[in-house]
């Protein structure tokens, strides 16, 4: 399912799924948080946080702590993120004139201390190169998943598509329900994306549920880069740990394909 923005957030929290509301099927609150300098935030709900900063420059407040976090943009600098236990209240206030997070929240009992994620801590590779004439191409930044944070229900990340480039190709699909959040630069990009049997239009600020199950590769158009932040909430018992592949297309991976016919 497609959630279309059609124009820039507003100042504050925007809920775009909701644990006990909205699109409660995804299991998540997810929604996005602008911030001013000076503006603040606070967050004391009982669940597992993660606050993902997209762009701009904010402090955490929290023991007694302030943390600052800084990231100039999501085209070309890494994650920064916190994860929260449920017992742990938190305070974010803007710094820089304009500043935007992501807001995770799920259920889960589990104690942990309080992670930063940045820099070294996030995986980061170039995924695609030597086959299908580099048609996936990407950059891919993993800050948790079951290896990197077991004591999370949150497996989360970032594609960096490269104008014209794919991602999720062979097409796969998992049990746990995904979100997808999208940018593009410049901002009047698109891209596409194939849900299970139905064609998705993707625009700036973009959000996309995927729910279990469906295949969902896509693509961006010639000329525009495309950026999205992708969330999986691990099942009780049944975690994420690798995508279920669509045989059909597994071809396509194979050393010698050919992706012409000869003559």
């Amino acid at each position: 399912m497609r959630l279309h923005q059609g124009k820039p957030f507003e100042a504050g929290y925007q809920a775009i799924t909701e644990l006990d509301g909205k699109h409660s099927e995804m299991l998540m609150d997810f929604g996005i948080l602008k911030l001013a300098a000076g503006m603040e935030f606070t967050d004391e709900k009982p669940l597992e946080r993660v606050f993902v900063l997209l762009y701009g420059e904010i402090e955490v407040e929290l023991d007694g702590k302030v943390i600052r976090a800084s990231r100039p943009t999501y085209t070309n600098d890494t994650i920064w993120s916190i994860n929260l236990p449920k017992n742990k209240a938190v305070k974010l206030r803007g710094v820089a004139q304009d500043s935007e997070v992501a807001v995770i929240r799920t259920e889960n009992d589990k104690d942990f201390a309080p992670v930063v994620r940045a820099g070294d801590d996030v995986v980061e590779e170039v995924r695609g190169r030597g086959f299908m004439n580099e048609a996936g191409t990407r950059i891919v930044r993993t800050a948790q998943d079951i290896r990197l944070s077991p004591e999370s229900n949150i497996m989360f990340g970032e594609d960096m598509h490269y104008p014209g480039k794919w991602s999720g190709f062979p097409s796969h699909s998992h049990a746990q329900p995904e979100i997808y959040f999208y940018k593009f630069y410049p901002e009047n990009g698109f891209g596409l994306l194939r849900l299970g049997d139905e064609g998705v239009l993707l625009e700036h600020n973009d959000t996309v549920l995927i729910e279990p199950n469906k295949v969902h590769p896509q693509v961006a158009a010639p000329g525009y880069a495309m950026y999205y932040l992708w969330v999986i909430r691990h099942l009780d018992g049944n975690p994420y740990i690798k995508p279920d592949f669509d045989p059909q297309y597994l071809w396509v991976e194979q050393p010698g394909a050919k992706y012409w016919p000869e003559a």
